[in-house]
C-alpha cells in the first residue's frame, strides 16, 4: 500500500484545535468538525428516534440541525478533554429527540371528524365528574420535577411504550425507565392525595 495516499493521523488537527480555528472564523475547520462528527452521530442517533417519529424528522436532518445549532454557538462550547465535543453534540441531539417527541404528541389526530357518528368518548357528565380529579392530577403533576413530569406524560398521556420512553428520556434501559416511572407515579399519587385532603 502506498503510504503517501493515506492521511497521516499525526498531521490531523484535534477537535480542540479545530474549535479554536473555527472560533477565529476558519470555515474549513468548521467543515472538518462537521465531516468528522456527522457520521458517528447519525449512527448513534438512528436508534433513538423511533420510526413513527421519523416521518416528521429524518434522523440525518435532526443530527444536522443539532450540529448546526451547536456550531452556531461555537464560542460558548467549552472543550477541555478528548471526547467532550462528541458528548456535547450527543446531548444536543438527545434534546432534539425530546423536542420531536413533544412535537409529535401535540399533533392533531389524523382521523377526520364525522358529525353523524356517535362519540365513543366520555359523555359530558363523565367529563364534569372527572374534571376535579383531572385538576388534582394537573396540580400534582406541575409540582413534580421536570424529569418525573416527562415520564408520566410520556407513559400515561402519550401512551409511549417503555422502549419509546427510554429513548425519549435518554435512560439506558427499559428497567431503568420502569423504576423511575414507578417512583414518579408514587410521588404523583402522594401529590394528588395531599391536594384532595
Amino acid at each position: 500500500m502506498d503510504k503517501t495516499s493515506a492521511p497521516d493521523d499525526s498531521l490531523r488537527a484535534t477537535s480542540v484545535e479545530l474549535i479554536r480555528l473555527a472560533r477565529d472564523g476558519d470555515q474549513e475547520a468548521l467543515d472538518e468538525l462537521f465531516q468528522r462528527h456527522f457520521p458517528p452521530l447519525r449512527r448513534w442517533a438512528h436508534g433513538r428516534l423511533p420510526r413513527w417519529v421519523r416521518n416528521i424528522a429524518e434522523t440525518a436532518d435532526l443530527v444536522q440541525d443539532a450540529m448546526f445549532n451547536a456550531f452556531r454557538r461555537i464560542d460558548a462550547v467549552e472543550i477541555r478533554r478528548k471526547g467532550a465535543l462528541g458528548a456535547y453534540l450527543r446531548q444536543s441531539i438527545q434534546n432534539r429527540v425530546r423536542d420531536e417527541f413533544r412535537s409529535f404528541a401535540r399533533r392533531p389526530p389524523h382521523d377526520p371528524i364525522e358529525s353523524g357518528v356517535a362519540s365513543a368518548g366520555p359523555s359530558p357528565l363523565d367529563l364534569v365528574l372527572d374534571a376535579e380529579t383531572y385538576a388534582r392530577y394537573q396540580a400534582a403533576l406541575r409540582r413534580l420535577r421536570p424529569a418525573d413530569q416527562e415520564l408520566i406524560v410520556g407513559r400515561l398521556e402519550l401512551e409511549y411504550s417503555y422502549e419509546q420512553l427510554a429513548a425519549a428520556t435518554g435512560r439506558r434501559s427499559v428497567d431503568a425507565v420502569r423504576v423511575a416511572l414507578r417512583r414518579a407515579v408514587l410521588r404523583l399519587a402522594e401529590g394528588m392525595h395531599d391536594a384532595s385532603g
